[in-house]
């Protein structure tokens, strides 16, 4: 069913919730095992309002760029783009080892990557639930979620993209009344080296609306990478067309 591509969220899974505060972070989050991440090791990671999981440092660019970084900063980002929390919708995160949960994320990384055995043994949740955009006249929200899971040996990120309404904040040359143009959001992984990155197909061009009916595994709105090194596994060659005249935006 489609209700099942975000996993459980929110206050009454013990999520944390980040401060209501326009390009705000959570703290800096200690895990309680290492993630691997294009073949380096962290031990911590930020939650970025702006759509970002950040390791090294945390990222209030609200604005953003195509990877690689030139400044070699190691994140993944969802959807980053102009958030405001303040607006509207909440970041939530928790880090788990619900065994209900990782046996879900087991069963689908089971599924999308059949040759690879693996059992997840623990599991970070964000998820950014109705979020505003930056100068917003609207009430547009996007939620999406990324789930970082290891199991101490591989480590696999999941995007799901379950309502997106726009795709670029006012600071960012969006039309606030739409929250559409400029330059949208970007959708992707920066290892921190020159050589090791992805943009998801979309990224920074009006088409990221339609990333809810785009996929790697073929579940429309799901995003599925092994990250511990560098693979990038069936993924499709076009870029999402925009649709002509029938979207709907409200």
């Amino acid at each position: 069913p489609a209700a099942s591509l975000l996993y459980p969220y929110g206050l009454d899974q013990r999520d944390q919730k980040n401060p209501k505060l326009d390009d705000g972070t959570s703290k800096k989050l200690s895990l309680a095992v290492p993630f691997t991440f294009y073949s380096k090791e962290y031990q911590a990671l930020y939650v970025n309002n702006n759509g970002v999981i950040s390791f090294d440092t945390p990222v209030n660019q609200y604005t953003p760029d195509p990877f690689p970084l030139a400044d070699g900063r190691p994140f993944v980002a969802p959807f980053w783009a102009d958030v405001d929390n303040v607006l509207g919708g909440d970041v939530f995160y928790r880090e788990t080892t619900d065994p209900t949960l990782l046996a879900r994320i087991t069963e689908d990384i089971n599924q999308y990557f059949p040759k690879i055995p693996f059992s997840a043994t623990w599991a970070f949740v964000a998820t950014w639930d109705h979020v505003a955009y930056y100068g917003s006249t609207t009430t547009k929200g996007n939620t999406f979620q990324a789930v970082l899971t290891t199991d101490t040996k591989r480590s696999f990120i999941i995007l799901n993209y379950w309502d997106i309404q726009w795709t670029t904040g006012a600071a960012s040359d969006g039309d606030a009344e739409t929250g559409l143009g400029g330059t949208p959001a970007h959708a992707g992984f920066n290892s921190g080296d020159d050589t090791n990155f992805y943009n998801i197909p979309g990224s920074q061009t009006e088409a990221i609306i339609n990333i809810t009916q785009t996929s790697n595994v073929n579940v429309p709105g799901r995003w599925v990478f092994q990250v511990d090194e560098f693979k990038v596994t069936g993924v499709p060659t076009e870029v999402p067309k925009v649709a002509g005249g029938n979207n709907c935006w409200l």
